[in-house]
């Protein structure tokens, strides 16, 4: 009975518990409720759980005193440690440390030790291993124990390994190994290209609470895979074009951090500075990559990318920087990248309020100040995207008139009011207030306006504006000193090398467009600039030999732009201009220079309506035909369509077309016709014919051949008042060689009856319909007759060669026979000589 009371009173101890979590810990989402709630056929159990019984069988132990519960744990242990001395008797519970010790865990423990036999004490071996003992035998933590359990397992790895024979891999083995390893990097990098997948649509879908993602993206850009950094480049790239706000992040200071905030505002702090961490870190990344042959493609496309999308976001100074410093690159697509760029935001300054404008402006300014004006032209050349608004100086005056009251006056009214209310006070401070609310209104309206402040506008604008003509000012400067030094040392060294100017033509381009913007006071030195840059005054043959044709061309083409955008406020004689056009006509070589800027020459200077000098537009008239014998068909067109509307112009100019004995009917002040002469005006060109359209009558093109003979039937026409309807660049643009449709000679050109109607040009006819006068040509036929011309070529080469061949041979053979009969000279006297010695004998 007593022992069936004591299993009764016998206690079962419940298993240990978990580690206890707090409750603050635990989150239930609203999303775990709807799945529960959706999926009630998986969490069923959950219901049909016997609640009580597991309370009951864990609760229990609440029923026992502490102290009855402290004991029976004390009486467990003790049975363990007699049980493992009865198996180890050598093992023994100090008297010393009695007691339990307690870990950190809450786990307890006895200290033991052995015996010490009297071996041990002669034998310092058996010391140290009886100390091993005492240490085995301490009871070690749950931690120790996995962290011996796994040295243990490598130990015994690694004398597997070294038990194990070196086996060699045959050579289908290493294959295997190859293809799997290819299989796992196949597998990495698909697996990487899906998380970003993930990650970037997980942004997009919900930016604020999965801002921290970005940072995730950022870590994969730096793997050691090539591909997997170029799409985590990419990846963000797109994910920032569609994040970045329409504003500047400004991060709260430290006294906004210490006030005290709602969550949303804390939330919206969090994603900002998020934002702008890593954007900062990707701007950083991008930085250094650029310099990496592999990835400056990719690195410049990022950056240009973003500057076009957001350039009112924060550090837009450092993708300037990089996109300028970059803009003359020689890389092709890192130019056209940056290039394209700087076009775009001057274009759309709509999303920057052309703060970025100025700021690029200026940096392209520095940056072909520090290169010394030799980059690439196009560093230069986007200059011509910008856009000023000549209105904004109106609109300023307008708004100063209609404006009720200037600051000055405020103040005056404002001090008479407050002298007015010295007695009232409480009146006085009042008004002050008023006042002062109204200004705090205006300014907080001015901020908030989308229309931008026209004082503001216009500031930015003449910023911008002076800084494109410093830089513009500036390349002709060094080209002045640059042609000037380059004359010098061909002088002294009688050597042709020339320095370029890459950004000459750029800027007189940029001058050419913006010239009605320049101040009057830089008119003057303007036009002195272009002079001796087009001529060169004194040094005209060295200057000549450093700038080109079409330079040489392009400063006139700029001069003349000048006086028309300022014809009322300059007084200025174009002479010295339409000489150097006289004489860079015959300069000029169709494969070498651009005819297109010959042409424009040819419209501005002389096919615009100005009333020239006849002597000057003889000798124009007579220096065109000759240039139209020998150059292409494209500029031969253009010049024709100059002359014509010269004669048109100048009716007294058509007694060239006269065919006397001794020159034209009228001499004018020079009597005879000087053709290497340098001024048009003594040229004497009036005393000349012009013999050069009858051989153009026979041009290869139908066109100029057609245009020559309505020239040359002019003077026949009493009344022709009209003028050419093509201009010299159209004809150029029409009949170059890069557009070969032009181009249809004739076969048989068939006369039409139809009368031509009043104010109509033949050539214009002949420009346009070309089809109509002439047929297609057989290809077959062109096709035998170049076959049969270059084999006809081929066979005269062929005999010249063998000829050569035969005359070599010939040449060796006199020599052989030479040199034989020079042998038989040489053994005659020998002859003789031997014959004597026998007759002698």
């Amino acid at each position: 009975m007593v022992a069936k009371r004591k299993q009764k009173q016998r206690i079962i101890l419940p298993p240990e518990l978990p580690p206890e979590v707090s409750e603050d810990e635990i989150e239930v989402s609203d999303e775990d409720k709807d799945f529960v709630d959706q999926n009630r056929e998986y969490a069923g159990f959950l219901s049909t759980l016997d609640t009580q019984s597991i309370t009951k069988h864990v609760t229990r132990v609440a029923d026992v005193k502490e102290d009855a519960l402290e004991a029976l744990y004390e009486k467990r242990l003790k049975r363990k440690s007699l049980h493992k001395e009865k198996e180890d008797p050598g093992v023994q519970v100090d008297r010393v440390d009695a007691l339990p010790v307690k870990t950190l865990d809450g786990q307890l423990y006895y200290r033991t030790a052995t015996k010490a036999s009297k071996a041990s004490e002669n034998d310092p071996t058996e010391e140290e291993a009886s100390g091993a003992a005492d240490k085995s035998i301490v009871k070690l933590t749950k931690a120790e124990r996995r962290a011996k359990l796994k040295k243990s397992k490598k130990e015994a790895k690694k004398q597997g390994k070294e038990a194990e024979p070196e086996v060699e891999q045959t050579p289908q083995e290493a294959v295997l190994a190859e293809v799997k390893e290819d299989l796992t990097t196949e597998e990495a990098f698909e697996s990487k290209k899906n998380k970003l997948a993930e990650l970037g649509i997980a942004l997009l879908a919900d930016p604020a609470s999965n801002i921290k993602s970005l940072k995730e993206i950022l870590q994969i850009c730096k793997d050691n895979n090539h591909a997997i950094v170029k799409l985590g480049l990419l990846s963000l790239l797109a994910v920032f074009k569609d994040l970045i706000p329409g504003y500047r992040i400004r991060l709260p200071t430290e006294k906004e951090l210490e006030m005290k905030v709602s969550k949303d505002v804390k939330k919206m702090r969090l994603y900002e500075s998020t934002l702008l961490s890593v954007y900062k870190a990707y701007l950083q990344k991008l930085a250094a990559l650029e310099k990496q042959s592999s990835f400056q493609h990719v690195a410049f496309r990022c950056i240009c990318t973003l500057l076009d999308a957001a350039p009112h976001f924060n550090y837009r100074e450092s993708l300037l920087g990089v996109v300028i410093r970059n803009i003359g690159s020689p890389d092709d697509v890192v130019r056209k990248l940056c290039c394209s760029s700087i076009k775009s935001l001057f274009t759309n300054e709509g999303k920057h309020g052309g703060e970025a404008t100025v700021e690029a402006v200026r940096l392209i300014a520095d940056h072909v100040k520090a290169h010394n004006c030799q980059l690439h032209p196009d560093s230069v050349e986007v200059f011509l995207s910008l856009s000023f608004d000549e209105d904004l100086g109106r609109a300023a005056r307008n708004d100063e008139k209609h404006k009720p009251q200037s600051k000055k006056s405020k103040k005056k009214k404002h001090y008479e009011e407050a002298r007015q209310l010295k007695e009232n006070d409480k009146k006085r401070s009042r008004q002050e207030l008023l006042t002062k609310t109204r200004e705090e209104v205006a300014a907080d309206y001015k901020a908030v306006a989308l229309a931008p402040d026209v004082m503001e506008r216009r500031g930015m604008q003449t910023e911008a504006l002076s800084a494109v003509f410093e830089t513009y000012f500036r390349i002709l400067k060094h080209t002045m000193q640059s042609s000037a030094s380059r004359s010098e040392a061909n002088a002294s060294l009688s050597t042709g090398a020339t320095e370029p100017h890459p950004l000459l033509a750029p800027c007189l381009k940029g001058l050419g467009k913006f010239s009605h913007l320049i101040d009057m006071d830089f008119m003057g030195d303007l036009i002195n600039y272009l002079k001796k840059l087009a001529s060169g005054g004194s040094d005209s043959e060295n200057t000549s030999k450093c700038l080109t044709v079409s330079e040489r061309l392009r400063c006139c083409i700029v001069a003349f732009k000048v006086m028309k955008s300022n014809l009322d406020a300059l007084n200025v004689d174009l002479q010295d201009f339409f000489v150097q056009l006289y004489n860079i006509i015959l300069e000029y070589r169709p494969g070498r220079d651009q005819g297109e800027v010959l042409a424009e020459a040819l419209k501005i200077m002389l096919c615009e309506d100005r009333q020239h000098d006849m002597q000057k537009a003889a000798a124009f008239v007579k220096r065109l035909a000759t240039f139209s014998l020998c150059s292409g068909s494209a500029e031969s067109m253009a010049a024709l369509v100059t002359l014509k509307h010269l004669l048109l112009k100048n009716v007294k100019c058509r007694n060239l077309l006269e065919n006397d004995a001794g020159g034209g009917s009228v001499s004018g002040s020079v009597a005879k016709y000087h053709p290497y002469a340098s001024d048009p005006n003594l040229s004497g060109a009036l005393a000349s014919v012009l013999w050069e359209l009858n051989l153009l009558t026979q041009h290869y093109h139908p066109a100029v051949s057609s245009m020559a003979s309505s020239i040359s039937s002019m003077n026949t026409a009493h009344n022709q008042v009209y003028l050419s309807t093509i201009s010299p660049q159209q004809a150029f643009t029409d009949f170059s060689l890069e557009r070969p449709e032009s181009f249809k000679p004739p076969s048989d050109i068939k006369k039409s009856n139809n009368k031509r109607k009043r104010g109509s040009d033949p050539s214009v006819s002949a420009v346009i319909e070309p089809s109509a006068d002439t047929t297609s040509i057989d290809e077959d036929d062109v096709r035998k007759k170049l076959s049969a011309h270059f084999m006809l070529l081929r066979d005269i080469k062929e005999n010249q060669r063998l000829r050569a061949e035969l005359d070599g041979t010939t040449s060796s053979i006199q020599l052989y026979e030479e040199y034989k009969q020079q042998k038989k000279k040489a053994k005659k006297p020998k002859m003789k000589k031997s014959r004597t010695l026998l007759t002698v004998k």
